[in-house]
């Protein structure tokens, strides 16, 4: 597998989309069968010793995936898996850019139809399996924001601990009282980033 780091500005606006499950897709050309697969990295290795398992027919498994990572880069790696430099791995890697998907990874199974397609003819190939398999996620909304999460200390007196409470249930944050102090309290709210800097500007 070929890797790249690139690092993205700390934002806290939407970084992409991830998708929620493994969705499928499909697209065929002169003969040749492209079975296209999203799935969450997490789930990569293991869909792809199944898709091998299920497929022992098949002549190539070509992957790529992007992966944001604590330290705020994205990693991104292809695999031609036997097809010809630049024609299969970097067209689905492509994809994913363009579509901004993170924490993701892709796998295209091809069955040879008999009929050499040519660098080109793979590359629209590959391209067209993978968007199939993105757009059916977008049609059935599979596609989860991306949204950078932080973390947020504060020590505040009693008085202003219910408005705190109520400010941080509406937005969807994650509060846990640390020490009750003389005449204040510390406090930790965990949450996405963009949530946390609304909740600052209100106190």
């Amino acid at each position: 597998m070929s890797q790249s780091h690139k690092r993205i500005q700390d934002s806290s606006e939407l970084l992409g989309f991830t998708p929620q499950e493994t969705i499928q897709g499909f697209y065929e050309v002169k003969g040749s069968k492209f079975l296209s697969f999203l799935t969450p990295s997490a789930q990569e290795d293991s869909l792809l010793q199944s898709l091998k398992s299920a497929h022992p027919k098949a002549v190539h498994f070509v992957r790529a995936s992007r992966i944001l990572n604590h330290c705020n880069q994205i990693i991104e790696s292809f695999s031609d898996d036997g097809e010809p430099k630049g024609s299969s791995g970097v067209p689905c890697l492509n994809v994913l850019r363009g579509e901004n998907l993170l924490n993701c990874a892709c796998i295209v199974v091809r069955y040879f139809g008999g009929t050499l397609l040519g660098v080109g003819g793979l590359v629209r190939a590959y391209t067209n399996a993978l968007q199939n398999c993105v757009q059916e996620a977008k049609t059935r909304n599979l596609l989860s924001p991306l949204i950078p999460q932080g973390a947020l200390s504060l020590t505040i007196p009693y008085s202003q601990l219910s408005k705190l409470e109520y400010e941080a249930k509406k937005l969807g944050l994650s509060l846990q009282k640390n020490a009750f102090l003389e005449s204040s309290v510390q406090i930790s709210l965990l949450g996405a980033q963009n949530s946390l800097d609304l909740l600052k500007n209100k106190l």
